[in-house]
């Protein structure tokens, strides 16, 4: 029986950026799914849709239960960053039979906040509503 895996994007990608992941993985025999998780299509020269701002990880966890009910089986789930965090919420509510986090996010109480983490999110930060709006990181702060 192929084992699968399920790759889970971070906050400012898409399915996308699993591409040679996942090539490398199927090469090996495994069956790999890289969702682009809700409003993270959004092509890259245009704004992000404003939704993203009110769209929570419960939202996104839920979103990723439906699909992974469709399985006949349970995969292995990978994450990284934002999707290392919802990685995590869907190993604990039973949906992975392994996780593989690549750099999680930190959930609510851990305190993460470092001073590159604000430099690479500092044009974002800087205004205010920042925590409710949907933003895009400059290419040099993406770059650092």
């Amino acid at each position: 029986m192929t084992e699968t895996i399920v790759m889970i994007h971070g906050m400012f990608g898409g399915g996308w950026y699993w591409e040679k992941y996942k090539k490398f993985f199927e090469e090996k025999g495994y069956h790999c799914i890289t969702p682009t998780l809700r409003f993270h299509d959004a092509d890259p020269k245009e704004p992000p849709n404003p939704q993203l701002g009110m769209t929570s990880l419960l939202n996104y966890a839920e979103d990723l239960e439906k699909e992974l009910e469709k399985l006949n089986t349970s995969p292995i789930v990978m994450g990284h960053s934002m999707g290392g965090l919802l990685a995590q919420i869907l190993g604990s509510r039973g949906f992975a039979k392994a996780l593989v986090l690549l750099t999680p996010a930190s959930p609510h109480g851990i305190m993460s906040l470092k001073p590159s983490v604000i430099r690479s999110f500092w044009s974002g930060l800087r205004k205010y509503g920042f925590w409710k709006k949907p933003m895009r990181q400059t290419f040099n702060e993406a770059v650092y």
